[in-house]
Parts: structure tokens; sequence; C-alpha cells
């Protein structure tokens, strides 16, 4: 019996909403806030059950903390943008209730996201008794489960880790981004990165590249870019030697990035139009689709998942984790496609696992910190199956 808020009203938040909804012998009421309402109340109408709405600036920490008080969660789901991870962490230390988030903070003045910030609110959390998980959404989130999975259950010790990312659909525009395009942008243009023999090692952008066979899709060509869950991977895998991160483009998506790119439509900083101050990505994002609105044509599938390579019994071993979602099917069942769908479906799981005491702890943790069994059992109840593929 726990009453769950969930801030963002976008592509994720839909499916976090969804989600919830099913899970009515844990979720008895959910209140779905966003700073604008009728996105909340859209979402609300689709909805099996009656669910409270409200709207809320996220980056006001006192008008959020007081929509908390009133509220009275039993955990808060943030799936708003990564620029109020900050505000919305501390609103939750104000009013004493655990958080949940799927993306790290990063600074809207600087295209960089790190733990840092988030792991300085650690000391705070614990003295307060209350749970802070980070990044439980798929990559990162299940892809940390899924190494944590493969540490205590598979092998005696991990030297190698790839995790690959494949969306192998069409949603039919020329270009537009799977999530929030001014997120989505501002981390594959950033410089590649990735830990080997203890130190990180940076590329240019999208400078590296390789094949990729991907379950269910097939081989398909992938560019090593930085991704969060490394920075804590790279803390708690024990024995480790490398870890990187793969993710597919097409060469339509990378020949339209590269004219922006050029023209200086991905800028993140101001710039004067028209006697007024503009930041051409923001200008961008507002021509772009809206990524929720890709869901109803989106044909195809992702192939997610975690190349290991280490040793088991003394001897060599290769085998991968992985999960394949059809973008249709999401749309059939809670109209969404399956980029939204894999991020929203672990997010109501960790915040599930927090509210039912499976999670516990008093701080702040990354998911592959937290015991990663009951959280795959759940991902293969409520639609995200997983399998192993030795290789």
């Amino acid at each position: 019996m726990a009453k769950v808020m969930i801030i963002g009203a976008g592509g994720v938040g839909n499916v976090v909403a969804h989600k919830c909804a099913q899970a009515s012998d844990v979720f008895t009421e959910i209140c779905l806030a966003s700073r604008t309402l009728s996105k909340c109340e859209a979402i609300a109408g689709d909805l099996p059950r009656q669910v409270e709405t409200a709207q809320v600036d996220a980056d006001d920490v006192d008008a959020l903390s007081a929509l908390i008080d009133q509220t009275q969660p039993d955990v808060v789901i943030n799936v708003a943008l990564p620029y109020q991870d900050l505000s919305i962490m501390e609103a939750c230390l104000r009013t004493g209730v655990p958080y949940l988030d799927t993306a790290n903070y990063e600074p809207p003045d600087e295209a960089k996201f790190e733990y840092k910030w988030q792991w300085a609110f650690h000391d705070r959390f614990r003295e307060k008794y209350l749970m802070a998980v980070l990044g439980c959404g798929f990559d990162p989130g299940v892809t940390n489960a899924f190494c944590a999975y493969a540490q205590q259950h598979l092998f005696d010790e991990i030297h190698y880790i790839d995790i690959v990312d494949c969306n192998a659909g069409d949603h039919g525009h020329p270009f537009a981004t799977n999530f929030n395009p001014e997120i989505n942008i501002r981390e594959i243009t950033q410089r590649g990165k990735y830990w080997e023999n203890g130190e990180w090692v940076e590329v240019e952008p999208l400078s590296v590249s390789q094949e990729i066979d991907f379950p269910e899709v097939g081989p398909r060509k992938a560019y090593l870019i930085y991704h969060e869950e490394e920075e804590s991977l790279v803390k708690h895998i024990k024995g480790l030697k490398r870890i990187r991160f793969w993710m597919t483009f097409s060469d339509n998506y990378l020949t339209h990035l590269r004219v922006l790119q050029n023209v200086g439509m991905t800028r993140i900083d101001p710039v004067i139009f028209e006697g007024r101050e503009i930041v051409p990505i923001k200008f961008l994002k507002a021509l772009l689709p809206d990524p929720a609105s890709l869901a109803p044509n989106y044909k195809g599938k992702t192939s997610i998942g975690c190349i290991f390579e280490g040793v088991k019994n003394g001897k060599p071993k290769k085998t991968m984790i992985y999960n394949v979602c059809d973008h249709a099917e999401c749309y059939k069942e809670v109209k969404a496609q399956a980029v939204s769908y894999t991020t929203g479906v672990p997010a109501m799981v960790g915040a599930l696992l927090m509210v039912t005491d499976q999670w516990r702890g008093a701080g702040v943790f990354n998911v592959e910190q937290l015991d990663p069994v009951p959280f795959l059992d759940l991902l293969n109840r409520y639609g995200l199956p997983w399998k192993e593929k030795p290789l």
C-alpha cells in the first residue's frame, strides 16, 4: 500500500504512470506532476485508474516541497529533465521522501554529465535515513543490474564490459530524437570516453566504431560514446580492466546531425537573434518532433545489453545479457515507443522495490549496488524479459 509521485509527463512519464497503475497491489495511489498540467491530464485520461494530477515547476524547490508535503507520497520518481535532478533531490530531503531517477544531473550551461553532484547528497540522505536510487532506467539502470548479476552469479571475475545499445526502429521522420532532443544531442556530440587499465581515455565524438551483431536485429555499425553508468560501474565491478559503451546511429541521422552542428544549431550557448537572446539547441528542440509523438507509427525493435568477458572456475568465459523490445507492441500496451518503454518500466520496478523494502538503504545508490535478482525478476513480469546468450 503505497503512494507514488511521478514528476515529468513526457514519453517516459506516460510509461511510468501506466506501469504504476498496473501494479495496483503496491501503488494504491498515484500523483502525476509536471510544469504542464494538460500533459498530466492527458496521460491520466488514458489510465485505467483515477490518478491525482498537479502543476509544479521542478526547478522551484519551495513549490515542489510544498506539493510533496501536501501529497504525502512514499516515493518520488523523477522523470523530468536531468537539469532538475538536484532541485528534486533537495525537495525530497526537505520532506523526508525517498527518491529515484533515470538519468544523472548535468548543468544546463555545460554539455557534461557526471555523478559528482548527486553523489554529494549521500551523507545528507544517510543522516535522514532516506534512500536515493540514481539512474534506474535501462541504460543506465537495467545495464547496471545486468553487471551486478553477472558479477554475483555468472563470473568469478569480469575483465571487460561492452554496453551495446541498438535502436533498429523506423519512425518515418527524416530526423528526430527518441528522447528529449536537447539532452540527446548534447549527449552524443560530447567527446567519447571509455575506461581502460585504471584510467579514462577520450576520443573525438563518434570517431570510433565497430560492427556488432545485435540479438534479433543483426549486425549494425555502433559508435563509441561516453555514458554515465560507466562512471559508477568502474567503482563497483571488481577486477574490471575495460568498460565501453556503444550506440547505433543511422547514416541519415549522422548526416543531419553533422549539418546541424556545422550551421551552429546544436550550440548550447546563447546567441542574439533579432534583438533577443536564444539558445540554438533549444530552438531546434522546438522544431523537432516531440519524442512521444513518434510512438503511433514506430516499427522495429530495440536490442540493448551487456557483453561480458572474464573468468569462471579458472576458465575464460564470454556471454551477453540483453533485452529486445518491440516499438509497435509498446504502443499497443501503453501508447509509447520502445525507448520510452525501456526507460519507464525499470523506473517503476525500482520504486516498487523501494516501497516494499526489497531495496533498502540510507544514502545515495547506483543500481549495481542493490540486489539485482528481484529487479530482474520483476522486469520479466512487467514487460522487459531478458536473456543470456553465451558467446
